[in-house]
């Protein structure tokens, strides 16, 4: 049994995802991060960085595992599901899969983040940063169409590291950056999209703050881009 400390953003997402992939129990514990829960000194005992997702395995002593990348990895070797092991035949495989998992968390994630930020909610418009964090998160997006133009997924099977750059590709649109148009990337999207796991991770928490579900949310941020 798992609990899982979320929100309604790519890196919750990518938790609720597997979680769900894994066929794990799990309870739902939202933080509300407009009122900085993230940042009470209950929840700092469980993650020192004030940051989401963390889930705790009550399984295992009630261990903790925070940042998204590594529960991707946790519940991987816990369940043997969705990451080679670690075997010498295996060695390539693996490291595949946590290449372009490492290619989200430093490069997809953060570039979006920051475009998010400056085009989103920055109180001042700084034309050379939004345009900046969007052109670099375009151009991620295109590195990602061009290895899924001769791969049905990004690292063999289906994998964390699809799970991962998933969360937040999709979400492109928020960003204000255009990715309809890259053929290979879109239909890698909406493979992933209708996974049955998938569906239900992504409604993890239920509503997004702005109260919708959430490929309603999705479909009104494209809007803002066309």
């Amino acid at each position: 049994m798992f609990t899982l400390y979320t929100a309604a953003t790519p890196n919750g997402r990518k938790a609720s995802i597997m979680l769900e992939e894994c066929g794990l129990d799990y309870d739902v514990h939202p933080l509300a991060l407009g009122k900085r829960e993230q940042k009470q000194d209950w929840y700092l005992q469980i993650n020192p960085n004030g940051r989401i997702p963390v889930i705790v395995d009550h399984g295992n002593d009630d261990f903790a595992v925070f940042e998204s990348g590594a529960i991707l990895i946790y519940l991987a070797e816990k369940t043997g599901q969705f990451l080679p092991p670690t075997t010498s035949e295996n060695s390539k495989d693996r490291s595949l899969v946590i290449q372009w998992l490492m290619f989200q968390m430093g490069g997809l994630g953060p570039m979006m983040g920051q475009a998010n930020v400056f085009f989103r909610y920055a109180e001042e418009n700084i034309p050379y940063a939004v345009d900046r964090y969007q052109k670099e998160t375009r151009r991620l997006l295109e590195v990602l169409d061009t290895r899924l133009a001769d791969n049905e997924y990004l690292a063999g099977a289906y994998s964390i590291a699809d799970i991962a750059n998933f969360a937040w590709a999709r979400t492109a649109s928020w960003s204000g950056v255009e990715s309809r148009d890259l053929e290979h990337l879109s239909r890698w999207i909406q493979a992933i999209r209708v996974r049955p796991a998938v569906r239900r991770g992504l409604d993890v928490p239920p509503k997004d703050q702005l109260g919708k579900t959430d490929d309603e949310f999705v479909k009104s941020a494209q809007k803002m881009v066309t």
